[in-house]
């Protein structure tokens, strides 16, 4: 069993600049709801209740949310506002959060390796926190099921546009199973003529504890960062890794359109608003053009 789960949330997030200096990327809203939360709430959704969050620099937000505020929680008992009160006691009871400060910017692959005294030689689960995805099924519980088979790690893979492999890591290796593919290597950012395939990397792993050898033994790639791409490479010469195409929808909160088309995406399916939003947008964007 996978009892664990990291999320790293730990950089500057200079693409939302200026509201990123004092406001962590990961806490900016879809609709209401922070975006880290929904990062939680997959994980717990697979089972997993036990999660360590890697933060940095001005990131107290993060931690403030997942714990109670007794202020706030008086003044929504006194003015009787009891569905409030009980979504924001559920926040911060929702799992067993825990958090480790990543002392210097270095990378992902850096900041997964704050993770290695709270995991231990455990399997875990590893979530970006600037990622939502949307299935049928937690893709976090899809991976589970694919590594309670095989035992190995798991990569979450997104079916992408050949024109747009150059914006992801792509995944190399030969088809198993529908939808599991055994991993031979990863490309960072390709050019499309010389992609080994449009499977991208998707923002959700299941590592076993080697991961944080490889990790340790990378030197410093492309920014002089450790990446965690790189580390994955070196473990898959040594140890079988499996990459899973999900069916579903990832969200990349990382860059400002996207930010944008998640809220539009996620304001449309809400019972309380969707029909006035689309109402709205019908009225922005005018009659089609003839």
């Amino acid at each position: 069993m996978i009892r664990k789960a990291v999320i790293p949330a730990a950089g500057f997030g200079t693409r939302f600049l200026p509201a990123s200096k004092s406001q962590p990327k990961e806490m900016l809203p879809i609709v209401d709801t922070p975006t880290i939360q929904y990062v939680v709430e997959e994980a717990v959704a697979a089972g997993i209740t036990d999660i360590l969050m890697i933060i940095g620099k001005g990131k107290r937000a993060i931690e403030e949310h997942f714990d109670r505020n007794f202020d706030l929680e008086q003044e929504l008992e006194g003015k009787g506002k009891e569905a409030e009160l009980a979504m924001i006691r559920r926040v911060s009871s929702i799992a067993n959060v825990h958090f480790v400060w990543q002392k210097e910017l270095n990378g992902l692959g850096d900041a997964v390796s704050y993770a290695r005294c709270h995991i231990g030689d455990e399997p875990f689960a590893l979530l970006l926190g600037d990622t939502i995805v949307e299935s049928d099924s937690p893709v976090t519980s899809q991976l589970l099921q694919v590594f309670e088979r095989y035992q190995e790690s798991v990569v979450a893979l997104e079916e992408v546009p050949m024109e747009r492999v150059s914006r992801y890591g792509i995944m190399s290796g030969r088809s198993v199973a529908e939808n599991l593919y055994m991993i031979d290597d990863f490309i960072e950012k390709p050019d499309m003529d010389e992609a080994p395939s449009n499977l991208a990397i998707a923002g959700r792993y299941i590592f076993t504890p080697e991961i944080f050898d490889a990790i340790a033994e990378v030197p410093p790639g492309k920014n002089n960062e450790i990446q965690l791409t790189d580390a994955m490479r070196l473990l898959v010469k040594t140890r079988a890794m499996y990459g899973w195409r999900f069916q579903g929808a990832r969200y990349d909160i990382g860059n400002k359109l996207d930010f944008i088309k998640t809220n539009l995406v996620f304001g449309l399916k809400r019972p309380d608003m969707g029909d006035d939003l689309r109402a709205f947008i019908r009225e922005l964007v005018g009659p089609p053009q003839v």
